[in-house]
């Protein structure tokens, strides 16, 4: 959830650009991912920051999303990709997750997987796995029709191969994050950490797959040996309001605070404020927020779970799935000033890797060959 830049909304049938003596390549990018940091989470900020670090390349990008918004999200997906016509003029059309499933035949289309929907939904519950379930099975569709898959970890690529029955595995290209940007966001910044607490940020949308339930429960178990313990939560979802009478229950009081969905100068405080960040999540098809928190030069604690081990194998990683561990984890780090030190050092020049131009280059090459 990082800075972003302004995205420029295309018209169905956007008139093509000019490029002198050929230059550049003309992209259309298919996206029915709610276009704001608040809805529409890693995903839009994947999509709207490799959009700009390809544009600064030379290239061109059309972003082509839903005109109408509907009170269902599953809906108003389908209802995009029902209208959604072969684009003539581009060089490239690439479809992020289910998207463009029913133009995907052409020679040109990329399905490009920021996450694997079947995999996400087999960790909901509810109205959310249901939508969920369609919203896969358009995606399946999608990723064996296009002539060319791609995935942002190897994880994913293994779980698209699985799910949808590809015939290889998709090729790897990760998510991404403007660091020149991020970075100076966070100087902008004059939020330190309370020396009178110890805070542990976690960032994200609140779905069941997330576990900050099991966040709670640790911050709980460590009432007494950690008293000064301090939980931030940003974000907003399904599981809001039932998490929030999970934290009551445990009498966690001032030890939780809720702050909800944050303006991108507001997170950057957070993460200035944080001593560490934690990602209790059991599914995760990358984790741009641990790229931010690398960024930010804050050691990590997380799960033992999809992407995050090839994202951040320096984290200190527990077992996912269960409050001790975790808790376990967030008082090793709080008892050792150096063992946070040395994860901050080794995640600042560890997502280097990552930066926008970078991996901009490698998705163009990718998808290109």
């Amino acid at each position: 959830m990082q800075q972003v830049p302004a995205l420029r909304i295309a018209a169905r049938n956007p008139p093509l650009p000019h490029y002198p003596n050929g230059i550049g390549v003309r992209i259309r990018f298919l996206t029915s991912t709610p276009l704001d940091i608040r809805r529409g989470s890693g995903t839009y900020v994947g999509i709207s920051v490799l959009a700009g670090a390809l544009e600064r390349l030379g290239h061109s990008v059309h972003i082509e999303t839903p005109r109408h918004r509907l009170p269902v999200y599953t809906l108003q997906r389908l209802l995009f990709n029902r209208g959604l016509r072969a684009g003539a003029g581009f060089d490239l059309t690439v479809g992020f997750d289910m998207d463009g499933y029913r133009i995907a035949s052409s020679p040109s289309h990329v399905a490009s997987l920021k996450g694997v929907i079947a995999d996400e939904v087999r960790f909901e519950r509810g109205l959310t796995k249901l939508t969920m379930g369609l919203q896969a099975r358009c995606e399946r569709l999608h990723a064996r029709r296009a002539p060319r898959v791609i995935a942002t970890s190897r994880y994913s690529a293994q779980r698209a191969l699985e799910f949808y029955g590809l015939a290889e595995l998709p090729a790897v290209v990760p998510e991404l994050i403007d660091l020149g940007r991020w970075l100076e966001l966070l100087g902008q910044s004059s939020a330190l950490p309370d020396a009178t607490r110890f805070t542990i940020l976690s960032v994200g949308r609140f779905y069941l797959r997330k576990r900050i339930d099991l966040l709670l429960k640790a911050a709980a178990l460590l009432r007494r040996e950690m008293p000064e313990l301090e939980l931030r939560i940003v974000g907003n979802g399904p599981c809001a309001q039932n998490w929030r009478r999970l934290a009551a229950q445990l009498q966690l009081g001032s030890t939780v605070r809720w702050l909800g969905d944050v303006t991108r100068a507001q997170l950057a405080d957070e993460y200035k404020r944080a001593d560490a960040f934690c990602l209790p999540s059991v599914q995760e098809g990358f984790g741009i927020v641990l790229l931010e928190a690398m960024a930010a030069g804050k050691p990590i604690l997380a799960a033992r779970a999809g992407a995050i081990p090839e994202v951040a194998p320096h984290a200190l990683l527990v077992a996912p799935d269960q409050a001790e561990p975790l808790a376990a984890g967030v008082l090793q780090l709080y008892r050792s000033p150096a063992l946070r030190a040395a994860q901050a050092a080794t995640g600042s020049q560890w997502v280097r890797q990552f930066d926008a131009p970078c991996v901009a280059k490698r998705f163009l090459e990718t998808v290109r060959t």
